[in-house]
């Protein structure tokens, strides 16, 4: 395999390093210790882990965590009610909601409940905007981390093209902005653009989130490209199950110049920018100067 491995793991753990850091510097200084706040809805086993994850790590690094369970029947109003709450209350400063929520919830209405300010996720309406218009906005976790590893491996973006498979609310759409933001030049594409493989061997950075396991394949791949593989998809291969990205990595290595592995890399970046960002948020809501390098 030629292509470099990017480490998210190890990039991962320098960002929950650096949070930790400021985060005993905000505390000591100001007395202020960043709170988040993580509302999990049912019992999806998935999603439990995860919330169980971020409320761990989140003690970890310095910072409060707010945990709040509640039932599959609860019904909107009362997650609505809890929301309320949770923007009026100082001590918590990023509220983040678990998606999916069940089938008798507006997700787009839950989200756009929460404080703007504290929406460490990005995904509010506002944010949205912000973000799109080029203004100071809290930005989605994950592609936030793809762009703190991008940068970190090629340096400046500027003038590159960028191809991104995946036009998704959560990560194809506002990776597009960020990528703007750095003034590459930038192709959207889907499940519906024609002749997909030579839209992606364009790239000077690929970016998969489609949802398909290993559906790119080294003959997407410009020889040399950076390919960062958003996917997390469980299949079963020789009686087992496994964790694949929707990048074929072993072809895919044979081409790319750096690619990110499934597990290991665009995942652990997720959780810590999500630390990062309640770590921002928190400094926004007092007024004071945000640590460099933990935003974009």
């Amino acid at each position: 395999m030629a292509a470099q491995i990017i480490d998210g793991k190890a990039f991962a753990a320098r960002i929950r390093a650096r949070v930790t850091e400021e985060a005993e510097k905000l505390a000591h200084r100001h007395g202020l210790i960043p709170g988040l706040a993580v509302v999990l809805v049912g019992e999806d086993p998935a999603s439990q882990v995860y919330v169980r994850s971020k409320g761990k790590q989140t003690a970890e690094v310095g910072m409060r965590s707010f945990e709040h369970k509640l039932a599959t029947e609860t019904p909107e109003s009362e997650l609505l009610a809890l929301i309320d709450r949770l923007n009026a209350d100082d001590a918590v400063h990023g509220i983040l909601v678990q998606l999916p929520l069940p089938d008798h919830m507006d997700a787009a209405q839950v989200i756009n409940r929460i404080d703007p300010a504290k929406d460490v996720d990005g995904f509010h309406v506002s944010n949205v905007g912000l973000l799109g218009t080029g203004q100071t906005a809290m930005i989605p976790c994950t592609p936030l981390g793809c762009l703190m590893m991008l940068r970190d491996h090629l340096g400046n973006l500027s003038g590159m093209e960028a191809v991104i498979v995946g036009r998704s609310n959560i990560v194809g759409k506002p990776m597009a902005q960020l990528f703007l933001g750095d003034s590459c030049t930038v192709t959207i594409a889907h499940s519906r653009t024609r002749d997909l493989p030579a839209v992606c061997r364009r790239a000077d950075i690929l970016v998969a989130a489609v949802g398909r396991p290993e559906m790119i394949t080294g003959e997407f791949i410009k020889p040399g490209a950076t390919v960062i593989d958003v996917g997390i998809n469980r299949i079963e291969r020789d009686g087992k199950m496994r964790l694949v990205g929707d990048v074929d990595f072993q072809s895919a290595a044979e081409v790319a110049g750096a690619i990110t592995p499934v597990p290991g890399g665009v995942g652990p970046m997720t959780i810590a920018c999500l630390l990062a960002n309640t770590l921002v948020a928190a400094c926004r809501a007092r007024g004071l100067p945000e640590p460099k390098g933990l935003s974009a």
